[in-house]
């Protein structure tokens, strides 16, 4: 994969064009004009969260300002998903720029988390890449990094520097060159609220196999005797409904 850099390269320049709009109900002083930004795909909205808030401020009194938080059409957008997965979840065939709103009040505490710096989103990524090597490494290499190797990759995903992240991630995605490929290939499957779920589908996903499992009890069951990933079985033991689940493929 790290040979394939014209394919990386193109992933990582993917943007979404964006226009950031005030809440109707916020008072300001005058009227605010929208935001435009060009998102990349494999970043967060805490990224982007200052340039947005120092834009609307102008046009607000100090009084009125809270902790920001954005919408699309009525649904909070949660600032651990990566923004390509919120466009591609909830707006993938909706026309560009694609309209998001932004609040600095009444924060939607049963629908978000809180994020009050961008120290929260960093450790927040790199536990999703301890968990991947975890996987694919048995973290043997996320260990053997110094903590100005973990800085450096962070730190070229928030300036948005491919050269920098990749010096650094290329040792994430290498295998030893004895092996055939990684242990596990990690993964995460993402379900909006309210769909109709498939655990049969999910089975087959999981290396399962052909039984049917179309209640939670069973996947459980079949999931640990087939060695898939035991904090998959039991959070879908949990609950199936949840926006964010997770499933590595054995």
């Amino acid at each position: 994969m790290t040979d394939d850099k014209d394919v990386l390269r193109d992933v990582w320049f993917g943007r979404i064009p964006t226009c950031f709009t005030l809440y109707q109900d916020e008072i300001t002083e005058r009227e605010a004009e929208p935001y435009y930004l060009l998102l990349p795909r494999i970043s967060y909205l805490t990224l982007v969260t200052d340039k947005v808030k120092k834009h609307f401020q102008k046009v607000m009194r100090q009084e009125e300002i809270s902790e920001i938080w954005f919408e699309y059409e009525g649904t909070p957008l949660k600032w651990h998903y990566p923004i390509g997965l919120l466009f591609d979840l909830h707006a993938s065939n909706t026309a560009l720029p694609w309209s998001i709103t932004v609040h600095f009040k009444n924060f939607p505490e049963k629908d978000l988390l809180h994020c009050h710096s961008k120290d929260v989103i960093e450790a927040h990524f790199m536990a999703c890449i301890k968990e991947a090597d975890a996987l694919k490494h048995k973290s043997q290499v996320i260990n053997e990094m110094q903590k100005k190797d973990h800085k450096q990759l962070w730190m070229g995903l928030q300036n948005d520097k491919f050269e920098q992240f990749w010096a650094i991630n290329r040792k994430l995605m290498e295998y030893p060159p004895e092996d055939s490929g990684f242990r596990y290939i990690p993964f995460r499957i993402y379900q909006i609220v309210g769909w109709d779920f498939s655990f049969d589908s999910l089975c087959k996903a999981c290396c399962v196999g052909e039984k049917k499992c179309n209640d939670r009890e069973t996947f459980y069951t079949e999931a640990i005797s087939t060695n898939c990933c035991r904090r998959t079985a039991a959070y879908f033991r949990r609950s199936p409904k949840r926006c964010v689940s997770y499933c590595y493929y054995p």
